[in-house]
C-alpha cells in the first residue's frame, strides 16, 4: 500500500478497504505520510465524500490509534452525550445532573472551544476554583460517587483526530460530513460509554445550516455507533436561535444552574428535557414518557440541583453557585441595546450572536487564545416578542472590552425586525 494510490483511489471515488484505510490513519498518526500529502487525500474526500462502510472503517481506525478507557469500574450504567455545538449550548451542564439523579452514570470528556463561544471546559472553568484536569482514577470516583463529571479530553484518546483536524482547519477540509462524522464519534468511541445520545444542531447557529445536512450527519453517526455495538441515538435540535437567553461562559453556567433550581422554563427547559429523557430511555430507565416525568421530577424535586453542587465541589469548585449565582465572575463592563421604535422579533441568527460575543473575549480565534469568562450576551427578546421603544433587547459584558461599538453593531444586526 502506499499513500499516492490511497489519494487516487478517493479521487476516483473508489472505495477504500478496512486495509488500506488502517494503514492511512496509522502512518499519518506514526508521521510516516507528511501533512501535505494527507492533506490531499482530506480535500479528496470533501469533494467526493466516503461510503458508509469507509466512514466506519475511518471512525474504527481513529479511535483505536490511542487508548480506549475502560469503565468497569464505574457501577451504573454508563451514557455519555455529544453536542455538535451552537450559541448558547449549555445542555451538557444541565442534562448530565438530570440523568445521573435517576441512576445514570454520565462520564464525560469535553474540550475548550474554538470559535464564537467557550466550550463546556470553559464554562465550567468560570467557576471559582473548579479542575478539569483530573487523573482517570479520581474521574471514576466522582461518577461512581455523584453519577455525573466532566474532565478535558485526555491527550491519549484518538491522537489521529487531534493530529488530523488540526490539518483539516488549516486547509479548508472541515464542512465534510463523513470526516465530522468520524471525528466527533472516534473519540465518543474511545470514551466507551455503554450509550451514546448525540444532539446534531441544525440552523444559523450551527455547523449544519440546513435540515438535510442535520439529518444527514445523524443518520451517520447513529449507524457508526451501532456498527460499533453502542445503544446510539442521534436527535436532530434547532439552533436557529440562541439556545436560552445568556451567551458566554459564566453567563451560561448562571442560566444553567436557574434551570435546575426551576427558574428557566421554555426552549431551553423542554431541549435539556427531551435530551435527558432520551438518555434515561436508552439506559432502559422506562419508556420516553415515563423519562420524561423522571426527568422533569429530578429538576422540580431539586435532586438534579444537588448532584451538580457534589460534583462541583468534588472537582475543587465553589458549590456555593448552586445557590447563589452570584458568586460568578462579572464582568467590569456591559453595554444595553435597546430598541429604538416599537418592533416585532421575525428572527435572531444565532451565530451573528455568537460572533459578537467572540469579539466580546467569550470566544477564542486561535488555540491558545485566552477567554474572558465574564464576557457574552444576555437576550431580553426571543422570536415572536413585541417589543417597545426604548425596551433592551440585550445586554453585552466584558471585562476586556470597553468600546462596545463593533460588537453592539454586529448584535444588533443578527435580529430581524418588523415594525408594529
Amino acid at each position: 500500500m502506499n499513500i499516492i494510490d490511497i489519494i487516487s483511489k478517493t479521487k476516483k471515488s473508489q472505495q477504500l478497504s478496512e486495509q488500506e484505510i488502517r494503514w492511512l490513519v496509522e502512518n499519518f498518526t506514526n508521521g510516516n505520510i507528511p501533512d501535505y500529502q494527507m492533506a490531499s487525500w482530506l480535500m479528496a474526500v470533501c469533494l467526493n465524500g466516503l461510503t458508509d462502510k469507509e466512514t466506519v472503517c475511518l471512525t474504527l481506525a481513529m479511535r483505536d490509534s490511542g487508548d480506549i478507557l475502560d469503565l468497569s469500574k464505574i457501577n451504573r450504567i454508563t451514557v455519555d452525550k455529544h453536542s455538535t455545538g451552537g450559541v448558547g449550548d449549555k445542555t451538557s451542564l444541565v442534562i448530565g445532573p438530570i440523568a445521573a439523579s435517576c441512576g445514570v452514570a454520565v462520564p464525560k470528556m469535553s474540550g475548550r472551544g474554538l470559535g464564537h463561544t467557550g466550550g463546556t471546559i470553559d464554562k465550567l472553568e468560570s467557576i471559582k476554583g473548579f479542575r478539569t484536569e483530573l487523573p482517570f482514577e479520581k474521574f471514576a470516583e466522582i461518577v461512581n460517587k455523584t453519577g455525573f463529571s466532566i474532565i478535558s479530553q485526555s491527550g491519549e484518546l484518538c491522537p489521529a483526530d487531534k493530529k488530523m483536524y488540526a490539518l483539516r482547519n488549516a486547509t479548508g477540509t472541515v464542512d465534510s460530513i463523513p470526516l465530522i462524522c468520524a471525528s466527533i464519534m472516534s473519540k465518543k468511541l474511545a470514551l466507551n460509554a455503554d450509550c451514546l445520545l448525540l444532539d446534531v444542531k441544525c440552523g444559523s447557529g450551527a455547523f449544519m445550516k440546513t435540515r438535510e445536512d442535520a439529518e444527514h450527519l445523524a443518520r451517520l453517526m447513529e449507524s457508526v455507533g451501532t456498527a460499533a455495538g453502542k445503544k446510539c441515538r442521534a436527535m436532530v435540535t434547532d439552533m436557529d436561535s440562541p439556545l436560552g437567553a445568556n451567551v458566554g461562559n459564566a453567563l451560561e453556567v448562571k442560566e444553567a444552574v436557574e434551570l435546575l433550581q426551576g427558574k428557566v422554563k421554555g426552549p431551553l427547559y423542554d431541549v435539556c428535557i427531551s435530551l435527558a429523557a432520551n438518555m434515561l430511555e436508552l439506559a432502559g430507565k422506562g419508556t420516553i414518557n415515563e423519562c420524561t416525568a423522571l426527568a422533569e421530577d429530578a429538576v422540580r424535586s431539586g435532586r438534579a440541583l444537588a448532584v451538580l453542587k457534589e460534583t462541583i465541589e468534588l472537582q475543587g469548585g465553589d458549590g456555593r453557585v448552586c445557590y447563589d449565582t452570584g458568586v460568578l465572575p462579572k464582568a467590569e463592563f456591559s453595554h444595553v441595546i435597546r430598541a429604538s421604535r416599537d418592533v416585532h422579533i421575525s428572527a435572531i441568527n444565532s451565530e451573528e450572536i455568537g460572533m459578537a460575543s467572540l469579539l466580546l473575549g467569550a470566544g477564542r480565534i486561535s488555540k491558545d487564545d485566552d477567554i474572558d469568562p465574564t464576557a457574552g450576551i444576555v437576550m431580553d427578546c426571543a422570536v415572536g416578542d413585541n417589543i417597545s421603544m426604548h425596551a433592551p433587547l440585550m445586554t453585552l459584558y466584558s471585562s476586556r472590552c470597553s468600546d462596545f461599538s463593533e460588537a453592539a453593531m454586529r448584535a444588533l444586526n443578527a435580529i430581524t425586525f418588523k415594525d408594529i
